[in-house]
């Protein structure tokens, strides 16, 4: 059985106009992946970001949560080191009983200067920042008494209650793009999400040095694979609508170094028909199908989080995103799931 979630990045370039109509077509949107059988719809994280990426996930979950019933709703990622884990843990707990045990938190290093730099959090201590904040999350979960001396956090004799419904603790995923970000999930995490625009090959192997690191850790593998996805009548109809929306994130993504296109020389081959295989899921319904059951069994995953909006161009339309969602529905789930 395959599980299809949604991630939506909420954005209006270049100025981040009329946020208030994306929230609510976001919200409309994730109404009806539940009513169409997906399984989750997750939120990222960014700050100062000139489109107006909503800066606040967790608040999104809560709006969706309030509108839904049975789909799971989560952070994909949580930049961790720009929090103290305590209001994490907190926020966290505060939203899986509203939504009634619904809440996956995924979180992440970050990546992008400004995040950090709005906060007066130095980019170099991310790292030792996010995993004691993990150590902190899992502890203040129990809802036991405890203290924490860490080098970034020191946290004397507190108590986090309510406990969440989900026990032993949330589900705790951590998303990861290169070999030391995959190996931390193992260690640490309940599951990793695993990038939107990387090739086939590249995360078959991040894909297995995470499961290596996992069994290191006594830990049950869990991988949770992000994809640039689209359904359409045809290919061609997925490029015409698609096409010159997820080809303006992969130019995005190159102009500031990203691992996915490290090999890419030129700015001029980010077209469509060079980029959609091995990178994609997208065409006809029996197109995806195929695809999906192909990259399930080359990874090892059961849950699949589809991007059909890109923050850096806004689109597909709204209208577009919402009959795609149907496509899914209708046409490509029934046959995984």
């Amino acid at each position: 059985m395959i599980k299809l979630g949604l991630y939506s990045s909420i954005a209006n370039p270049p100025r981040g106009d009329d946020l208030d109509r994306c929230v609510a077509e976001t919200v409309a949107e994730a109404e009806l992946a539940e009513a169409c059988g997906f399984h989750g719809f997750f939120f990222g994280e960014h700050h100062q970001d000139k489109d107006g990426f909503l800066p606040s996930p967790l608040i999104v979950c809560a709006a969706v949560a309030a509108r839904t019933k049975t789909i799971q709703i989560g952070t994909s990622v949580l930049l961790l080191p720009l929090h103290h884990p305590l209001r994490v843990a907190e926020d966290a707990v505060t939203l899986d009983i509203v939504s009634g045990g619904r809440l996956a938190l995924g979180v992440g290093l970050g990546y992008q200067d400004a995040d950090f730099r709005a906060f007066g959090v130095e980019k170099k201590h991310r790292v030792g920042l996010f995993e004691e904040g993990i150590d902190v999350l899992r502890k203040a979960w129990t809802g036991n008494a405890f203290s924490y001396k860490g080098k970034h956090f020191d946290i004397d004799d507190v108590r986090v209650l309510p406990r969440p419904i989900q026990q032993p603790g949330l589900p705790l995923w951590i998303g990861g793009w290169v070999p030391a970000a995959v190996e931390r999930a193992g260690r640490l995490g309940d599951a990793i999400v695993l990038g939107p625009s990387m090739p086939l090959a590249e995360n078959q192997e991040l894909a297995a040095r995470y499961r290596h690191a996992a069994a290191a850790a006594g830990r049950e593998p869990q991988i949770v694979l992000m994809r640039d996805a689209w359904v359409a009548d045809s290919l061609e109809d997925a490029a015409r609508v698609y096409g010159p929306e997820v080809m303006e994130a992969y130019k995005y993504y190159w102009r500031n170094g990203a691992t996915a296109f490290q090999d890419i020389e030129s700015e001029a081959a980010f077209e469509f028909e060079n980029m959609w295989k091995d990178r994609m899921i997208t065409g006809a319904p029996e197109q995806c199908v195929d695809e999906f059951r192909r990259w399930s069994e080359a990874i090892g995953t059961d849950y699949f989080l589809l991007r059909l909006r890109h923050a850096h161009s806004g689109g597909p339309p709204h209208k577009d995103i919402m009959q795609a969602i149907e496509r899914f529905g209708r046409d490509v789930i029934p046959h995984i799931a």
